[in-house]
């Protein structure tokens, strides 16, 4: 009886002091938690997709909260987002302009033939770990679709050999773009409609080898355009969004018919 009180004892002393050393440790490491963050990432949409900068939802919301991103920093939750963002942190903001996925590819079958019959994982990743030459242009898309897989929202098909990205379903979430092995897709301002559908940076004769409907790097186009929007690099035109005024004089002059107009897009 006595052995029995003894160890009642010991295991409640024991199970005091462990108890009041839990206490002091969860005092001592003790984090305030921002209700504004807790609240921030209730009312986000929970994508985790990135588009943000950020690793998900939880770092933005963290962000906001301390004041290191602004409240429109979520570009897929769109205008009601930001004004519920914009209550909690006690500030008024315009939403971030809604981003659509733009696929840099004009080439589909009809433009550019395969080199040969890829039997491999259909998946584009796997093609060009590969290392075999697929389609007579080696910038293209490949069409086996790791864009369409990793779509939440299924707005991306491939029609005749090239992703084509349904604008009414776009989230702007980019994880398409991470997807695609040759960096084909950018994320545009939905208001900008005038792009350059090519990607390859070849000189003009090499690009006509290979796709009838890829970009020459002519320069017609910066020629055209009075907002200094357009630009010829490594052979290939790009489009400064910030600048574009959707005039489509560029989309006009191009010679390949590679850059989209704006009644078009």
């Amino acid at each position: 009886m006595k052995t029995i009180i003894i160890t009642t004892l010991v295991i409640t002393i024991i199970g005091i002091v462990v108890g009041a050393g839990l206490v002091y440790i969860g005092n001592k490491f003790h984090v305030e938690v921002d209700e504004r963050e807790a609240a921030v990432r209730e009312v986000l949409p929970g994508n985790n997709c990135g588009a943000c900068g950020y690793a998900g939802c939880d770092a933005v919301a963290a962000a906001i909260a301390a004041g290191e991103a602004p409240v429109n920093a979520c570009p897929v939750g769109g205008a009601a987002v930001t004004k519920m963002v914009g209550e909690i942190m006690g500030v008024s903001a315009e939403a971030a302009e809604r981003k659509i996925a733009f696929v840099r590819c004009k080439g589909n079958c009809d433009v550019t033939h395969n080199q040969g019959n890829y039997v491999g994982i259909r998946d584009c990743r796997s093609a060009v770990l590969a290392g075999i030459p697929v389609t007579d242009c080696d910038y293209g898309c490949l069409g086996f679709g790791s864009c369409v897989a990793v779509c939440p929202q299924n707005a991306i098909t491939v029609k005749n050999g090239v992703a084509e990205v349904n604008r009414a379903r776009c989230v702007g979430c980019g994880l398409c773009a991470k997807a695609c092995p040759r960096g084909l897709i950018e994320l545009i301002p939905e208001s900008k409609r005038v792009a350059v559908q090519c990607s390859n940076k070849d000189r003009g004769p090499l690009v006509k080898k290979v796709c009838s409907a890829g970009c020459i790097g002519c320069t017609l186009c910066v020629r055209q355009c009075g907002s200094d929007a357009i630009s010829v690099t490594d052979n290939l035109a790009h489009v400064d969004y910030e600048k574009c005024i959707q005039c489509g004089k560029c989309a006009e002059k191009c010679p390949s018919k590679v850059i989209i107009p704006p009644l078009n897009a």
